[in-house]
């Protein structure tokens, strides 16, 4: 079971076996990461969408991406082909910020044997491995839920923890973001009182793909 990263090397060599879902998004093109999987994609891939597929029905209240129903999201998974024997592999266009919400969200519901492409899409086409363009679809599957609730926090907890210091709250968006000196996606410049900042791409090394784990560990310290 893989339930963390893969190299390109080793999917390659399990194009036939394993499950992928292919995650690329823009959050300023809804419809860009769908256009683009249509051009070209990993082989046997299908398209999961951050606004379609991976999140519930924004109230106006409840976020730009909310979580979706339990019920709704492993409907998705079933649809994706997806069911508690298989080996998931999702990927992005490069750096893995959305292929890990559907990583996040499988292990949320009990499901560990999803790993992330690392690299994604940019180092797959980068070594001129194959692709294919077009849609494809999987057998549709039945996934069983086993969520785990512990898995998530919600706002009002969130707000508790920070304020009496019992957590640390890390804000991993750009750094112009976090201290509000540029917002071109929320309503709302800044961040949560007490977040500390760790942008997500102090995590990859020049190529893109992650840094050693001691790297990480060293600067997560």
């Amino acid at each position: 079971m893989h339930s963390t990263i893969v190299s390109t090397d080793l999917l390659a060599a399990h194009l036939d076996d394993w499950t992928i879902v292919d995650c690329r998004f823009d959050l300023q093109n809804e419809h860009w990461g769908r256009d683009e999987y249509r051009l070209a994609h990993i082989p046997g891939a299908v398209y999961a969408s951050l606004n379609a597929d991976l999140s519930g029905t924004p109230s106006g209240t409840n976020g730009r991406h909310p979580l979706p129903s339990i019920d709704a999201l492993a409907a998705v998974f079933g649809r994706l082909g997806i069911d508690r024997s298989s080996q998931v592999i999702a990927y992005d266009q490069d750096a893995g910020s959305y292929a890990s919400r559907l990583w996040w969200m499988l292990r949320y519901l009990g499901h560990d044997a999803c790993a992330v492409l690392d690299g994604g899409w940019a180092k797959w086409r980068r070594e001129d491995r194959p692709s294919r363009s077009g849609d494809e679809g999987r057998r549709p599957a039945t996934f069983s839920p086993a969520p785990r609730e512990r898995n998530r926090v919600g706002i009002g907890e969130v707000v508790s923890l920070a304020a009496h210091g019992e957590a640390l709250l890390i804000d991993a968006r750009a750094p112009e973001r976090f201290e509000g000196r540029s917002e071109t996606i929320d309503r709302v410049a800044g961040h949560i009182p007490g977040a500390a900042n760790h942008f997500f791409k102090q995590n990859l090394a020049a190529d893109g793909t992650l840094l050693p784990p001691e790297t990480l560990r060293a600067n997560f310290e």
